[in-house]
């Protein structure tokens, strides 16, 4: 009886230590929840701020986009930082540490290598010599801003929700990081530059000249430069002999679908109407800006009501870039509106450098020897000791070591010069001539700026820092020698020398990442990875089919053109060699023909086998041919590939099946048939990898959304609270509607200048990445689906206003 009591009274306590526990669970857990609500932003109440000249309101609508209206630009760069830092505060900091290579402190060791790379450019050091560039008002704005972001993120109850996740404590922003963040975007957008140097720089010196004019062509039948309705090139023959690297026999291991992972995928489209065209009479202007994917979106929509100088009125309205100074990358002023896409005008220089025992420590450049500085940078790494790296610099730029060779980088990025606040000129913009010649002035990585203006004028140029090169203006795009036979650029091109197309008679103009001219003003862009052309075709033959009275709507749906006329011609190849012959006795290659026959409908649809087996076929190609030489150019770069050397790939393997020289059919193979053949096997194999049924494999299946916070990368269990749904993904590379799953249109935006009110958007993501903010994901369904919403505010459902 003792020992019953005794195991009573143990049941006893056992249940009240469990009812504890579960006590102790659930206020831990509303602790959390509590804690991760106070890191979100305030909307609405009022609040002092010193700095401001006037009251500003804050007025976000129903999905949380601002009107932010207040008494003169200086204090909406306040306002403006305030929302920017109580929104998007991580990704602000993410941007600034990419580029200073400053991410191990957050996340250990694994950021290392990305830091190293990062950290050779001392983009930190440089955003000081910058800042003594720009003019004392240039500063006032970015440090009115800064003050808007410290005061926001002092604000929130709680730190944002990922440094309560890291551990790590939010460190305030500067001027400084505000640079640091447009250096982020010179990284994005020309950072692969080296890569594609030093991948034509190893081809160069494995071909013979007939095979470099074949492999490496400087344009395609597919190319709609601005200025001709098509290239004028030469057809180059093809070699009497192949390089004997072609078709080497190595291990090609399977692979996920490169179009899948863009890595021949460019970004951006953008367009503009002249009024000509137009029922209104004022141009349109459109653009769809193609970029990685993640939670937050990298833009943050706004619009901003100011009086100008003059007393009147003005309003702003477009996509902002949070950490940048905070100004309209995109958008309308009422006046005039326009658009960016990448220019991938050449910019960088890898120029070889020569070593010699006799000149210890030195390294001759093209104008002699002469002794690098040395500066030491510490990269501090989470968990263990800093590291210390040793960056040496030439008169040219950093040294960078490549399979044993150096060389200066020179990049116009580099300069202090390629950074300043000229973009607020293009904000206030009344003409197409002064948006354009602000344009070219902007202190931006060189984009194609399509601007059109409310008297219906529509106009091109190249907006931002363009390099000025001797020998007439030509861009070579391979390595140069230290001898300095072809010299390398020397300062900027001036803005008033930028080409310009204004007012073309087809009333409209369309760029997309390909080459943009066909006349002598091409040789001052020079070619750094031109895209194929195939999308910018597209897209301007799909406007010049919209009639001549067209409206924002149809023109607005110009960018989610899915048809898949590039990836067509390989369906055709395909099919041509899956004869009868070539089925007998083989079910699955008669499975992938029926398939390419009527699962197909012409586009990208995410419902599409045959969509899927035509693109995965070019690729098995593309490997078949290229896996060997890409594993040797990849020691010099993990970058280094056939498609960083030249995105024309493609066009050269049709030209070659199509014509069918003996010479050239790689070693292994009976006959070209035989070689698409096994391209075929290939491709089966990889899309039924896993158990998948060929029926079953869907362009949908394998194009599916992955869009989520950077944190589910080392934390994937998050991505259920913290990633957008698998929607799959109409659209692809090479067509208008870019769309991959980490990969595409970041946002769509279509409006005629002065008329505002008929704009239409959408974007990814919403306005916020707090997984508790009523914007999260708010109007994301809408991107997927390619449906458009207002551009301008809606009514406003917060209001939170600042007072002196």
């Amino acid at each position: 009886m003792p020992n019953q009591g005794r195991g009573r009274g143990w049941a006893r306590w056992g249940g009240r230590l469990l009812l504890l526990l579960l006590a102790l669970l659930v206020l831990a857990s509303l602790g959390a929840w509590l804690t991760l609500r106070a890191s979100l932003p305030q909307l609405e109440g009022t609040r002092s701020a010193p700095l401001l000249s006037a009251p500003v309101t804050v007025a976000r609508d129903t999905d949380g986009v601002p009107m932010i209206s207040g008494a003169s630009r200086l204090d909406l760069a306040y306002a403006t930082g305030f929302v920017h830092g109580q929104e998007r505060f991580f990704q602000m900091d993410l941007l600034r540490r990419s580029a200073a290579g400053e991410l191990a402190e957050l996340f250990g060791p694994r950021a290392l290598p990305l830091d190293r790379a990062h950290r050779l450019h001392r983009f930190r050091a440089r955003a000081a010599a910058a800042l003594q560039h720009m003019t004392p008002a240039e500063r006032g704005f970015i440090e009115r801003y800064v003050a808007g972001v410290n005061d926001g993120l002092d604000a929130l109850g709680a730190r944002p929700f990922e440094y309560l996740l890291n551990g790590a404590a939010p460190r305030p922003w500067t001027a400084a990081d505000s640079l640091l963040v447009v250096w982020a975007m010179y990284l994005d957008l020309q950072g692969n530059q080296p890569s594609r140097e030093l991948a034509r720089g190893w081809l160069a010196r494995h071909l013979d000249p007939a095979q470099r004019a074949f492999l490496l062509p400087e344009g395609s039948r597919w190319d709609a430069p601005l200025d001709a309705p098509a290239l004028a090139l030469a057809t180059v023959p093809i070699p009497a002999t192949a390089p004997a690297w072609w078709g080497r026999k190595e291990a090609v291991p399977a692979r996920q679908v490169a179009g899948i992972g863009f890595t021949d995928g460019v970004g951006s489209n953008n367009y503009a109407l002249a009024g000509s065209r137009t029922a209104s009479g004022a141009a349109i202007v459109s653009d769809d800006m193609h970029l990685g994917l993640q939670l937050p979106n990298i833009w943050y929509r706004l619009a901003l009501r100011f009086p100008d100088e003059g007393g009147v009125q003005r309003r702003l309205v477009g996509v902002s870039l949070p950490g940048a100074p905070p100004l309209v990358i995109v958008g309308s002023n009422g006046r005039v509106a326009w658009a960016f896409t990448n220019s991938y005008a050449d910019t960088l220089d890898l120029v070889r450098l020569q070593k010699d025992p006799a000149h210890a420590g030195s390294v001759r450049t093209p104008s002699g020897w002469e002794t690098p500085a040395e500066h030491v940078e510490a990269i501090l790494v989470k968990g263990q000791a800093a590291e210390r790296l040793v960056v040496r610099e030439t008169s040219l730029g950093p040294i960078r070591d490549a399979g044993g060779e150096l060389y200066a980088v020179h990049w116009v990025a580099h300069s202090p010069d390629a950074l300043n606040l000229n973009h607020l000129k293009l904000e206030r913009a009344a003409t197409l001539d002064e948006a354009l010649d602000a344009a070219a002035a902007d202190g931006i990585p060189a984009q194609n700026i399509v601007v059109g203006d409310a008297r219906g004028n529509i106009g091109w140029t190249v907006a931002g820092a363009l390099p000025r090169r001797a020998q007439g203006g030509t861009s070579v795009s391979f390595p140069l020698a230290a001898d300095g036979a072809v010299p390398t650029w020397d300062g900027f091109l001036a803005p008033r020398d930028h080409p310009r197309v204004v007012n073309p008679p087809g009333g409209q103009l369309v760029t997309a990442n390909s080459r943009q001219l066909d006349g002598p003003a091409a040789t001052m862009l020079g070619d750094a990875g031109f895209d194929l052309g195939a999308r910018t075709r597209q897209l301007r033959d799909r406007l010049a089919q919209l009639g001549p009275k067209t409206d924002v709507a149809a023109a607005f749906g110009a960018a989610l053109d899915d048809r898949a006329l590039y990836v067509a011609e390989w369906r055709r190849r395909a099919l041509a060699a899956l004869d009868d012959a070539a089925v007998a006795g083989q079910p699955q290659r008669l499975e992938f023909r029926r398939l390419l026959q009527t699962s197909w409908d012409g586009r990208a649809s995410v419902g599409s086998v045959g969509y899927r087996l035509a693109q995965q076929f070019r690729w098995s190609l593309h490997d078949l041919l290229f896996a060997g030489v890409n594993a040797e150019m990849k020691t010099l770069d993990p970058k280094a590939t056939m498609l960083a050397a030249t995105t024309r790939w493609s066009d050269v393997v049709a030209r070659l099946l199509d014509e069918r020289p003996a010479a050239w059919l790689p070693a292994g193979y009976a006959s070209w048939r035989d070689l698409e053949l096994a391209a075929v096997d290939r491709t089966i194999m990889e899309v039924t990898s896993g158990g998948v049924p060929l029926a079953q494999a869907t362009w949908g299946r394998k194009n599916t959304a992955a869009i989520a916070h950077p944190f589910t990368m080392a934390l994937p269990f998050l991505a259920r609270w913290l990633g957008a749904p698998p929607d799959p993904l109409p659209g692809d590379a090479n067509m208008p509607r870019v769309a991959g799953p980490r990969f595409g249109q970041s946002e769509r935006l279509t409006v005629s200048p002065g008329r505002e009110e008929e704009g239409l958007f959408d974007m990814p993501g919403g306005q916020s990445g707090h997984p508790l903010s009523p914007f999260f994901l708010k109007g994301h369904a809408d991107w997927v689906q390619g449906r458009a919403k207002p551009l301008l505010p809606g009514t406003a459902v917060y209001t939170l206003t600042f007072s002196r």
